[in-house]
């Protein structure tokens, strides 16, 4: 039994949530996302809950389960609240601007990498060292966030690179003479 799938998950009052037999779209204050559920759950609409259930007992039933109930809840919880995450940039003249519609990283190669950022995500640069991502789809903020990241993952030696914010780097101890 899932523990997480057993909960039903809660419409907010500022949400619309339409159950299409398989399709679910909800409408909210930050705007729309829709998706389709797999055959091996049962999605059914209260007034302002909905509830999953698995169709037979096979393993692949119970472990889509609480996966299908999970992304209602952050559909929910995009449409209302949005989804942010944090990049830290270290490292001597490494920095970051928005340029419209592109991501501008100097990150000590020999050129600029240009990040397209994709539809439906916000980029906001405060400083030169730190990168806010946002948006409603909680699955694509992390996305394009790790894209980000890949560009120069943070090294283990001088903690230079693109970090997420709150993560430790495990530091090692450079060549002894």
């Amino acid at each position: 039994m899932s523990r997480i799938g057993k909960k039903a998950v809660a419409i907010p009052s500022s949400v619309t949530a339409t159950l299409n037999g398989a399709d679910l779209t909800v409408k909210g204050p930050k705007g729309e996302l829709s998706i389709t559920f797999v055959p091996e759950v049962l999605v059914a609409q209260n007034e302002n809950t909905i509830q999953v259930s698995p169709n037979g007992d096979t393993k692949r039933a119970r472990s889509m389960w609480g996966m299908q109930r999970t992304l209602i809840a952050n559909m929910m919880e995009g449409v209302t609240d949005g989804f942010m995450k944090k990049l830290e940039i270290t490292g001597v003249g490494y920095r970051a601007a928005v340029k419209g519609s592109v991501v501008n990283l100097q990150l000590g190669y020999s050129h600029d990498i240009d990040f397209p950022i994709p539809s439906g995500i916000k980029v906001e640069t405060p400083d030169q060292t730190t990168i806010i991502i946002s948006g409603i789809d909680k699955q694509q903020v992390g996305e394009t966030a790790a894209k980000i990241r890949e560009f120069r993952k943070p090294e283990p030696y001088k903690g230079k690179g693109i970090r997420y914010s709150g993560e430790y780097i495990f530091r090692k101890e450079g060549k002894k003479k």
